[in-house]
C-alpha cells in the first residue's frame, strides 16, 4: 500500500511527504527537481529524479513499489508565466497528467488525488464560490488545470479509478516544525514576497491594482496554511480508501483577506517595516476569491488547525529567516516597525 507523490520534493509536495511518513505510510517520490529540493525529503523515502509524464519511469515505479494511490503535485503554477508561455503550461500540466494517468490505468492504480486550483473559476459571479460555480479561467494556468479535471472525470468513467480534485485557494506558510517551506528562488506567492521584504531580501513589495471594487481597493484572497492543506489530502486519501466516489472540492478556509491586509499582518508579526509600491493591475489576476468550504467540511474528516492569517505569516517568516541565514544573510535589512 504505497503512495506515489509526484512533485514530492517541492513546496507542497515535501510537506505532504513528511505528513505521510509521520503517519506510517509507505511513500515514494518522483520529482525532476526543477523547483524541488531532495534535501527536503525525510530520510529513507525513495526519490526517482525524472518527469511525472515519463510513462516508462512511472510504470516502473508503480510496479517496483506496489503503488496503490497517487497524489499529483508536479506542475507549473505561475499565472504570469502561463500568459507568456501557454504551451509550456499545457505541456507541463495537462499533457504530463495525461501520461501519468495512462501509466496509472495500466498499472492498476485506482486512487488519484489531484492538486487543482481556484483559478479555474476566473472572476466568480458571487463569493464565497461553490464548486458548482461556472468555470471561466482567466489564464492558461487555470485552463490547463481545468482540462486536467475534465480528463480525470472521463478516465474515472471509463476505468476503475476514483479521484479527488482539490481546488486550492492561496497556499501559504511553512511547516510549524521548521523542516520545510517555500524555497524556490523568484517565487511569486504574496506572503513569500512579503516575508522576503521583511527580512531585507527585497527592497519593496509591489501591489498590483489598488482600484478594485473592494474595501481597500486591492485583491482579496482566501489563504490556507500548507500544513492544513496536506492534512486535507490525507483526509481525501482516507475518503477514497473507504470507498468514496470521485469528487471535486474547494480547499480553503472560507475567509478573505486583502493584499494590503496581508502585508500589514506580515509587518505586525515581523515587527519590521518595508516599502510598498503601487502598480497597475496585472492580466490574469482575479479580483476576489474566497472558498465556499461547506462541501469539503461535510465530505472529509478534516479540521483545520492553522486558520489564522498571523499564524500563517509567523510560520512563513520563521522559515524565511532560516533560509536567509543559511544563504549567507546578504541583503538590506528592513526597518524596525
Amino acid at each position: 500500500m504505497t503512495v506515489l507523490v509526484t512533485g514530492g520534493a517541492g513546496y507542497i509536495g515535501s510537506h505532504m511527504v513528511h505528513a505521510l511518513a509521520e503517519a506510517g505510510e509507505s511513500v515514494v517520490v518522483i520529482d525532476n527537481l526543477s523547483t524541488g529540493f531532495s534535501a527536503f525529503l525525510p530520510e529513507g523515502v525513495p526519490l526517482f529524479i525524472g518527469d511525472a509524464g515519463d510513462e516508462n519511469l512511472v510504470e516502473g515505479v508503480l510496479a517496483q513499489h506496489g503503488v496503490e494511490s497517487i497524489i499529483h503535485f508536479a506542475g507549473s503554477v505561475v499565472v504570469l508565466d502561463s500568459m507568456r508561455d501557454p504551451l509550456a503550461y499545457y505541456r507541463n500540466n495537462t499533457m504530463t497528467t495525461r501520461s501519468l494517468l495512462n501509466a496509472a490505468v495500466k498499472g492498476g492504480v485506482n486512487r488519484f488525488i489531484f492538486s487543482s486550483t481556484a483559478a479555474v473559476y476566473g472572476n466568480p459571479d458571487s463569493v464565497p464560490v461553490p464548486e458548482h460555480a461556472p468555470t471561466r479561467p482567466l489564464s492558461p494556468y487555470g485552463s490547463s488545470k481545468l482540462m486536467t479535471e475534465l480528463m480525470l472525470h472521463d478516465v474515472a468513467a471509463a476505468h476503475d479509478l476514483k479521484y479527488v480534485a482539490l481546488r486550492y485557494f492561496n497556499v501559504a506558510g511553512a511547516d510549524p516544525k521548521g523542516r520545510v517551506g517555500l524555497a524556490t528562488v523568484g517565487a511569486t506567492h504574496l506572503l513569500k514576497i512579503a516575508v522576503e521584504a521583511a527580512t531585507g531580501q527585497r527592497a519593496k513589495i509591489d501591489v498590483f491594482g489598488t482600484d478594485y471594487p473592494t474595501p481597500d481597493g486591492s485583491c482579496i484572497r482566501d489563504f490556507i496554511h500548507v500544513s492544513d492543506l496536506v492534512q486535507a489530502h490525507r483526509a481525501a486519501l482516507a475518503y477514497l480508501r473507504s470507498g468514496g466516489s470521485s469528487i471535486t472540492l474547494n480547499c480553503g478556509y472560507g475567509r478573505g483577506y486583502s493584499v494590503l491586509e496581508t502585508i500589514e499582518a506580515v509587518r505586525r508579526v515581523a515587527m519590521r517595516n518595508f516599502a510598498v509600491q503601487y502598480a497597475a493591475r496585472r492580466p490574469g489576476d482575479i479580483m476576489t476569491m474566497v472558498a465556499d468550504t461547506s462541501r469539503i467540511r461535510s465530505t472529509l474528516d478534516w479540521t483545520p488547525q492553522y486558520d489564522d492569517l498571523e499564524t500563517i505569516a509567523t510560520h512563513a517568516l520563521a522559515w524565511e529567516e532560516r533560509l536567509f541565514h543559511e544563504r549567507g544573510g546578504l541583503g538590506r535589512q528592513a526597518e524596525s516597525a
